[in-house]
């Protein structure tokens, strides 16, 4: 089964940016982006595909859009995080890893068996707001803090949670009806 990850920054307050770009420059959580990213296919939407253009080495980015006039320069467009999921999977990939924005996280959520967050420690008041995570609904499977120093204005704490199932509800029942309706398309 594919492996979906969200993976961000996110601030005390729960934003991921003031509008655009990422307001922090903490360079161990860039390492730990740069590590969980490297060679996978990635899920974002066109604004944040847009300000990572140049970034893409290794990867295939799969851009979430509405319009469907719209061809990165690289990677692919879709429509859906169902599409994504699907090209993911038959490509053979084992896990879509979701880099934002804010919208493209909502709409990944419910997809997502993994988290990797960096809780950054300073409050932004406002901006693009990352999903609420009920705690109920995962396990925090690995935490690491770091303070802050000469290169990190802020002190943060990169974590990595996975989703815990019922033994009766999975992701594929979860996700089954919208899959199946991409797949007859």
């Amino acid at each position: 089964m594919l492996t979906i990850t969200l993976i961000a920054a996110v601030s005390e307050d729960g934003y991921i940016s003031r509008g655009t770009g990422i307001p922090w420059h903490l360079p161990a959580d860039i390492a730990l982006f740069r590590a969980a990213t490297a060679g996978q296919w990635l899920l974002l939407g066109r604004k944040t595909y847009e300000e990572m253009l140049g970034w893409f080495s290794d990867h295939t980015p799969l851009v979430l859009s509405r319009d469907i006039a719209f061809q990165p320069r690289l990677g692919h467009r879709v429509g859906t995080v169902e599409e994504a999921i699907v090209l993911a999977e038959a490509a053979g990939q084992t896990e879509l890893v979701v880099c934002g924005g804010g919208a493209v996280y909502a709409a990944a959520m419910p997809f997502a068996t993994r988290l990797v967050i960096t809780r950054v420690g300073t409050a932004l008041g406002g901006g693009v707001a990352f999903p609420a995570v009920d705690a109920c609904e995962w396990n925090k499977v690995a935490e690491c803090s770091h303070p802050a120093d000469a290169q990190h204005e802020y002190p943060f704490c990169m974590t990595t949670y996975e989703r815990r199932y019922s033994n009766t509800l999975s992701r594929r029942a979860l996700a089954a009806q919208p899959l199946c309706s991409i797949a007859r398309r």
